[in-house]
Formats: structure tokens, C-alpha cells, sequence
């Protein structure tokens, strides 16, 4: 039973979706603000009270399931990004009998044909009419860190726009931590336009960035959780290395090389001893020892005298 176990992929539960959209009967409508969706009535109740909006149950089209559901009046929500790979991403064609198409660029892994509607429509596809080519679709799971249980929640866009720019962060992010730990994001709903055949349309675009960490600090390697969930008290990590001693000034005004021991063990007990400080350390210590010692019972000294005259 225990093999068998550890060849069972680990995934968290879905607890829900994050939607840049709702629908109205029977139409379909944009938000400019993120709509929370679940079955869960404790966790769209607990959305709203975070992000406003009324929770209402909602039953999604070609499903007799009801769900629960709140249009919240937040355009930007924290979430983390969580380990190993967040992102998958497809051009997908979706009818009442399920997914028709699913493409990854180059093969329409269905069919095992190659791209479809860069076939027929050529590199600029995805500026026809919605219906007639595949969506690009992005889903993203996240942790919404707020809101109860320890699952994921699923962001969703079929913005060809974003989906770029969700690649390219994720990419980042994971160049940076091996995709191991959590990373601190917005979710952001910004709305945009586009000139095209002289017409602007606009449209809104998610776009996925770093919340209260700098790029150095996301690209170094894994946060601990308790970075990732209160990235804002790093910024207090300088104050605090203000006050830790100079170990090395400390050693350098040492009587003895003994001092310089002392001065050791004050780091040691501190945790702040490393390479480059027990190096430092050492040389005060082994300097101040030759100028301590006196000459041997032979008469000589362990460094050359210079005797000089006024």
C-alpha cells in the first residue's frame, strides 16, 4: 500500500475559480473586477467580506450544478504562486460537447494534427472572430492565503495578451526558486485597448506581479513561508543587521590574541560566525600572536627586528 502511495502524484484540492467574467442568463459578460466562484458558500461568503459583493448562488451554463458565486468589487487580490509548476497554458475550442480543440501552438493534441487555426488564418489567428478559432486559455493555480482550507484556487484567462506575460513571470519565477516554495503576487485586472483596422478595442488583461518582494529577493532561491506570507516585514531585515556588532573592528582593538578568542566565541554564540568572518578572525588572531612573542631561548624572534636610530 505504501509503494503504491508514493507513486500517487500530490495535488491539493480545488476550492475554486477566479474569473475575469460572469454570465448574465444567457450572456456572457467581462468584469473589470475578479469574480470569485466555488461550491463552497463559506468560502464566496468569506471573498466578499475580504473584496466586496454579494454572494449568490449561480448555476454555470451547461451544468445543472449549482455553485456559489460573488462579482467582487476588487480588481487586484493577493495570492501565492505555490511549488512546482502553476501554469498550464493551451489554445483550446470549447462547444456543449466539451473541448473540440486543444492546441499547444505547433499540434492539436486531439487530432495529433497540426495547428488548426494558424492553418486556415495564419500567425494573426487569434484576431478573429471569438467562436471561429481557439482561446488561448491560462489557468494558474494559486493559494488565496485569506480565505480558509489549504487549496488551490484556479485564475483563469483566455487572453492571448496575458497569456504571454503569465508565461514569461512564471518562467522567471521558476528559474529562480526551482519551482520549490511560495511566491508572493497581485492578481491584477487592468484594462486595456488596442488599435486594430481603425477600430480601439478594449479589453482587460490579468497580469501577475510581485507583491512586497524585489526581483533579487524572488530570483535568490525559495522563501520560507514566512517570507512568502508577510513579504512586508523583510523590509525591517536591514534595521536589524544594524545592530549586530563589528566582529572584526572589535578584534582589531583586542589586547591579546586571547581577546581576539574572546571576540570569537561572542560570534559564535550570536550564529554569526561564517567563512569569510572565522577567516578575518583568524588573521587579527595570528598577527597579534607574532607581535606578542618575545624572542626564544636561542635569542631570536619569530619576525625580523629592525632596530632604528633618531
Amino acid at each position: 500500500m505504501g509503494s503504491r502511495l508514493l507513486n500517487i502524484q500530490r495535488r491539493a484540492a480545488e476550492h475554486g475559480r477566479l474569473r475575469t467574467g460572469y454570465t448574465q442568463g444567457n450572456r456572457p459578460m467581462r468584469s473589470a473586477t475578479w469574480v470569485v466562484t466555488s461550491h463552497s458558500e463559506e468560502h464566496v461568503s468569506k471573498a466578499a467580506e475580504l473584496w466586496g459583493g454579494a454572494p449568490e448562488q449561480w448555476q454555470p451554463l451547461n451544468s445543472t450544478i449549482t455553485q456559489w458565486r460573488v462579482i467582487t468589487k476588487a480588481s487586484s487580490i493577493e495570492a501565492l504562486i505555490t511549488p512546482g509548476d502553476p501554469l498550464n497554458q493551451y489554445n483550446e475550442m470549447w462547444s456543449k460537447g466539451g473541448c473540440q480543440r486543444r492546441c499547444d501552438g505547433q499540434t492539436e493534441l486531439l487530432s495529433r494534427q497540426p495547428c488548426l487555426c494558424a492553418r486556415q488564418f495564419g500567425e494573426d489567428w487569434h484576431q478573429q472572430k471569438k467562436g471561429t478559432v481557439c482561446s488561448t486559455t491560462s489557468r494558474m493555480n494559486v493559494m488565496l492565503p485569506d480565505l480558509s482550507g489549504m487549496g488551490m484556487w484556479r485564475a483563469e484567462t483566455h487572453s492571448f495578451y496575458a497569456a504571454q506575460e503569465w508565461g514569461g513571470m512564471v518562467d522567471m519565477v521558476l528559474a529562480g526558486t526551482n519551482g520549490q516554495g511560495f511566491v508572493p503576487v497581485n492578481l491584477r485586472i487592468e484594462p486595456r485597448q488596442r488599435v486594430s483596422n481603425g477600430e480601439t478595442k478594449k479589453f482587460p488583461v490579468v497580469v501577475v506581479e510581485l507583491r512586497g518582494v524585489t526581483p533579487r529577493q524572488a530570483l535568490a532561491g525559495p522563501m520560507t513561508s514566512a517570507m512568502a506570507l508577510n513579504p512586508g516585514t523583510q523590509a525591517a531585515a536591514p534595521a536589524l543587521e544594524a545592530g549586530r556588532p563589528d566582529y572584526l573592528a572589535l578584534a582589531e582593538g583586542a589586547l591579546t590574541s586571547d581577546d581576539v578568542g574572546d571576540v570569537y566565541r561572542q560570534a559564535h554564540a550570536a550564529g554569526h560566525l561564517n567563512n569569510d568572518l572565522i577567516a578575518g578572525l583568524k588573521a587579527i588572531s595570528d598577527r597579534k600572536k607574532a607581535e606578542e612573542a618575545g624572542p626564544d631561548e636561542d635569542g631570536a624572534y619569530p619576525a625580523e627586528v629592525v632596530e632604528t636610530t633618531a
